[in-house]
């Protein structure tokens, strides 16, 4: 984008809805305020957070996020791309520098305006494409690990392993020295083994609560059971998941509830009571933007051991049809949008 231009492309809303409310127009060219940059963005990952937000769905987020729309009308919360312009008391970035972060959106304009402190250098010779798929997905992924207390020898179930953060939590769990069992979609069985999980299930073929129930049976053992779970898909009933635990062992909920006004909500506050006096925990994940993480990632990025698996990628002329790719529910790893 030329450095004088004035005005910029953005994918923008002006209510809640699906992929039909977003429509593209040129708007203003953000400047940075104090303890601002603007980054020229070459590339935007898409969240799962993307369409509850574009959508206001359940209705509880809009108390965060806006009653009638967004705050902040440009989708994208997943940002890498080049620094432009440096506002006031910003002494940590320059023009040029290649920056990756986590935003309350803005990613799919051609520039966008953000905080110095939520961004990370993008390493040398990594694809800023890979690096824009990191901050949410992979950092909720990290998070949901930690929670869980997964580390070298830990047997993980991660349930519902094939979008982003799925995706993300089977390899770094890998990387941890983790066992790691999975479920996720058909289309997805071939990815998520190439990411080194141990053991690959289709979820439709699966009874997780039969399994619960043998895991239960007076004659079953720890080889039945699991020292963590990764819930992701946010379906299997909280008794079942508790039940497939080992003692002292931890499901960190991730996602999960359908109600459309309060969402997860319900969910949460039943794990809360389920795990009161209990060996065997039910803890929901709030995660949280948190460079330090993302600044991990990029260096796994970087050194080859961490590949996310890019979907598809769509130009930002076609960004409406990268949303609803990712409205429809089925995407495997990731979706990038390229500037």
């Amino acid at each position: 984008m030329n450095a004088t231009t004035t005005t910029m492309t953005v994918w923008s809303q002006s209510r809640y809805g699906g992929p039909e409310v977003l429509t593209r127009s040129r708007a203003p060219r953000p400047a940075p305020a104090a303890g601002e940059v603007t980054v020229a963005v070459d590339a935007s990952a898409l969240n799962s957070a993307d369409i509850r937000i574009l959508r206001g769905d359940p209705l509880l987020v809009r108390l965060a996020f806006g009653l009638r729309r967004p705050r902040t009308p440009v989708p994208g919360r997943d940002v890498a791309g080049t620094v432009v312009e440096v506002g006031a008391g910003v002494e940590a970035w320059r023009p040029g520098d290649r920056v990756v972060g986590e935003l309350s959106g803005g990613g799919l304009g051609e520039v966008v305006a953000a905080p110095a402190d939520r961004l990370v250098a993008a390493p040398d010779g990594l694809d800023l494409a890979v690096a824009a798929t990191l901050p949410l997905a992979g950092g909720t992924a990290w998070q949901a690990l930690d929670l869980a207390g997964v580390g070298a020898g830990s047997r993980v179930l991660i349930v519902g392993a094939g979008g982003g953060v799925g995706t993300f939590a089977v390899r770094l769990a890998v990387l941890r020295g983790a066992e790691v069992h999975a479920l996720c979609g058909a289309g997805a069985l071939p990815v998520v083994a190439a990411l080194g999980a141990h053991r690959v299930e289709d979820y439709r073929t699966v009874d997780l609560v039969a399994r619960a129930a043998g895991a239960s049976d007076a004659g079953a053992t720890d080889v039945d059971r699991y020292d963590a779970i990764i819930d992701i898909a946010g379906s299997t009933p909280l008794r079942a998941l508790r039940c497939l635990l080992r003692a002292n062992g931890t499901v960190a909920l991730v996602s999960g509830g359908t109600n459309p006004v309060f969402g997860p909500v319900g969910r949460i506050i039943r794990a809360g009571i389920l795990s009161i006096g209990a060996r065997r925990k039910l803890r929901p994940l709030a995660a949280t933007p948190r460079t330090e993480i993302t600044a991990r990632l990029l260096a796994l990025a970087a050194s080859g051991e961490l590949v996310p698996p890019i979907e598809r990628t769509w130009p930002l002329a076609e960004a409406r049809d990268a949303i609803r790719h990712v409205d429809d529910g089925h995407t495997v790893g990731k979706v990038v949008v390229l500037h």
